[in-house]
């Protein structure tokens, strides 16, 4: 039976704090980006920015609690850098692309 050490979530709470702090805030960046220039009616559609503006914080809020699910900061760490790379990757394909 694993012992109550091995279960818990609280160690590196501050570290998990500043990964999705830095890295969620930059991934919902991406995201709204992507939907932003490649969506419908692209960057200058009027009506977007206040869309725009919302989704960032509903797509960041979410990363934030869900963060601490992660056993540790460094697995947090690798998992939203790789989903940024993803999201930047993409954009920059599709900005070379168009």
């Amino acid at each position: 039976m694993p012992s109550v050490q091995q279960h818990k979530i609280q160690p590196h709470w501050w570290r998990k704090s500043f990964v999705a702090i830095f890295l969620g805030l930059s991934f919902a960046y991406g995201s709204v980006a992507l939907f932003a220039w490649f969506g419908p009616g692209g960057i200058d559609a009027p009506v977007k920015v206040q869309f725009n503006m919302w989704m960032i914080s509903l797509i960041w809020l979410p990363i934030l609690a869900g963060v601490f699910l992660f056993r540790s900061a460094k697995t947090a760490f690798i998992t939203l850098l790789g989903a940024n790379a993803l999201v930047y990757s993409i954009f920059a394909c599709l900005w070379w692309l168009q």
